[in-house]
C-alpha cells in the first residue's frame, strides 16, 4: 500500500512521461500555419523583397568583378541595375502592344476559338439547340415579355489598367532595393561574420553565403542561356508554321520557361489559342502546339540535365509542389522564385550536418551528395 501513495510511483516501475511529443508537434503545426498566413498577407511587400534579395545574390559576382577593375560599389550597382531595368523595359515594349491588342479583342478571340473547336468536337446537336433557344428568345421579344439583361464588368483591358500601377510600383521597389543591396557591397557578410560567436561558425557562415551565391548565379545564368536558345528555336518554329508575331512568341517562350513544368503548359496553351485564332484550321493550331511541346520536351529532358550541374538538380516532385505552393501564395512571382528558393535551401542544408537529410530529400536521384570539386570550391 505504501507504493500507491500520492507522489510515489509503483515499486520497480518508472514515472509516467510528462507532456509527451504531442504538444510540441501541435505548437510546430500552429507556427507553420502562422508563417503561411503571414506570407500570404504580406505578399505585396514580401514578393518584391525576396525577388530583390535573390537578384542581389545573382549579381554579386559581377559586382565584385567590376570592383576588382576599379569601379566602386555604388557605380557597379547603378550599372547592373540599369542593365536589368533596360531588359525589363525592352520586354515590356515588346509585349505591351500585342498583349493590349489581345486584351481588347478577348471576346472576339474567344468566339473564334469556340467556332474553330466545333470542327474537333462535332457539336452539331449543340448548335441546333442554341439556334432553337435563340428562336424562342426572339419570339418572346416580339411579344414584349422579354427582359434585357446586361452584365457589366471591367473587362480584360480594364483589369490590366487597374493592376498595371501596382505591378509597376513593385518592379520599381525591387530595382531600388536591389540597387541598395548591391551598393552596400559585402556589408551583410560582414554583419553575419560579426554576429557569429566562434571562428568556426564565422567560416561556416561565409562558406554558406558564398556557396549559395555561386551556385545560384551559375544556375540562373545557365537557365537563362538555355531559355534564350529555346526562345529562338520556338520563334523560328512558329514562323515556319505561319503563326503571327513569332518574335513575341519566342519572348513568351523565354519568359515562361523559367517556371518549371507549368511554364511549358502555359506555352503550349498559348500556341494553341493563338493558332486557333490565326491559322486556317484547328489542325494547324494543333501542329503549332505540338511543335512547342516537342521543343520544350527536348530542352527539359536532354539539354537542361546536361548543362545544369548534377548537384544542382532537384527532386522533380518537390519542385512541382514548390511551384504550386508559391503560385498559390504569390501568383506569378511565386512561380518564378520557387526554384531559386529551393536551390538556396538545398545549398544551405549541405553545410549544416543536422539538415543534411533535408538536402538529400530535395536533391534529384543520383545527386544526393555534392561533387568533391563543388564542395571544395
Amino acid at each position: 500500500m505504501e507504493d500507491l501513495r500520492v507522489g510515489n510511483p509503483p515499486s520497480g516501475g518508472t514515472p509516467p512521461p510528462v507532456g509527451g511529443c504531442g504538444p510540441r508537434w501541435a505548437i510546430i503545426g500552429i507556427f507553420l500555419l502562422m508563417v503561411v498566413a503571414a506570407l500570404a498577407l504580406g505578399r505585396s511587400f514580401l514578393t518584391p523583397t525576396v525577388l530583390a534579395f535573390l537578384l542581389a545574390l545573382v549579381f554579386s559576382p559581377p559586382r565584385r568583378t567590376l570592383e576588382r577593375i576599379g569601379i566602386g560599389s555604388a557605380l557597379s550597382a547603378f550599372l547592373l541595375t540599369a542593365v536589368l531595368l533596360g531588359l525589363v523595359a525592352a520586354a515590356v515594349v515588346a509585349l505591351a502592344g500585342p498583349i493590349s491588342q489581345w486584351a481588347q479583342d478577348a471576346q472576339l478571340i474567344g468566339q473564334q476559338i469556340e467556332w474553330k473547336l466545333r470542327d474537333l468536337r462535332g457539336v452539331a446537336e449543340q448548335v441546333q439547340e442554341a439556334a432553337r433557344r435563340l428562336d424562342e428568345l426572339a419570339a418572346a421579344g416580339a411579344d414584349g415579355r422579354a427582359q434585357r439583361v446586361v452584365v457589366e464588368g471591367p473587362g480584360v483591358a480594364g483589369s490590366l489598367a487597374v493592376t498595371a500601377p501596382g505591378v509597376a510600383a513593385q518592379v520599381l521597389f525591387t530595382l531600388l532595393l536591389l540597387f541598395f543591396l548591391l551598393a552596400s557591397g559585402d556589408m551583410f557578410y560582414e554583419k553575419v561574420v560579426a554576429a557569429m560567436p566562434t571562428f568556426s561558425d564565422k567560416r561556416r557562415a561565409i562558406r554558406i553565403a558564398r556557396d549559395v551565391e555561386r551556385k545560384l548565379s551559375r544556375y540562373l545564368f545557365t537557365i537563362t542561356v538555355i531559355n534564350a536558345g529555346l526562345g529562338v528555336a520556338i520563334g523560328l518554329a512558329m514562323w515556319l508554321v505561319g503563326m503571327p508575331n513569332p518574335l513575341l512568341l519566342g519572348v513568351i517562350a523565354f519568359l515562361v520557361n523559367y517556371i518549371p513544368y507549368v511554364g511549358s503548359v502555359i506555352g503550349v496553351a498559348t500556341a494553341a489559342m493563338v493558332g486557333l485564332v490565326s491559322l486556317p484550321t484547328a489542325w494547324d493550331a494543333a501542329l503549332a502546339a505540338g511543335l512547342w511541346f516537342a521543343l520544350t520536351a527536348v530542352e527539359g529532358q536532354l539539354i537542361t540535365p546536361v548543362f545544369v550541374g548534377r548537384n544542382l538538380r532537384l527532386n522533380t516532385v518537390v519542385v512541382f509542389l514548390s511551384v504550386s505552393f508559391w503560385a498559390w501564395l504569390w501568383s506569378v512571382v511565386g512561380m518564378l522564385v520557387a526554384t531559386p528558393l529551393l536551390v538556396t535551401v538545398r545549398v544551405f542544408c549541405e553545410h549544416v550536418p543536422s539538415l543534411e537529410p533535408i538536402g538529400t530529400f530535395l536533391s534529384a536521384r543520383g545527386a544526393e551528395r555534392p561533387d568533391a570539386g563543388e564542395e571544395d570550391g
